[in-house]
């Protein structure tokens, strides 16, 4: 059962990375979007690790941060993602509003 709930995870953060991927065929590039699934992608990894290690409710958060310090307490590898998930962490939920942030190219170039 373990493996099939971490798997769940895994395939939606798969889904995520896809589409993002999909939308930077489009023109203009809905850079919000984008970066908005980039955030999620890497959210349903880190939760989907924390699962698999035994945590069955990972910390409700899109705060990637936070999920990598919780990875940190079982694998000291995850300081080496620690400024990606500082600036995927203000896509999870700004860029899906107006008028909340405009994402110019080049910070979406960073997050991607």
């Amino acid at each position: 059962m373990e493996f099939e709930y971490v798997a769940e995870w895994f395939k939606y953060a798969d889904m995520d990375f896809i589409s993002a991927e999909h939308l930077l065929t489009l023109y203009p590039q809905p850079f919000e979007i984008i970066c908005f699934h980039c955030q999620q992608a890497a959210e349903k990894y880190l939760k989907g690790y924390l699962i698999s290690i035994g945590e069955m409710e990972p910390l409700k958060t899109h705060d990637l941060v936070l999920l990598k310090i919780e990875c940190m307490k079982s694998e000291l590898c995850f300081e080496n993602i620690s400024h990606a998930c500082e600036v995927l962490t203000r896509y999870g939920v700004q860029p899906r509003y107006p008028n909340e942030m405009e994402i110019i190219e080049k910070r979406y170039e960073k997050s991607y």
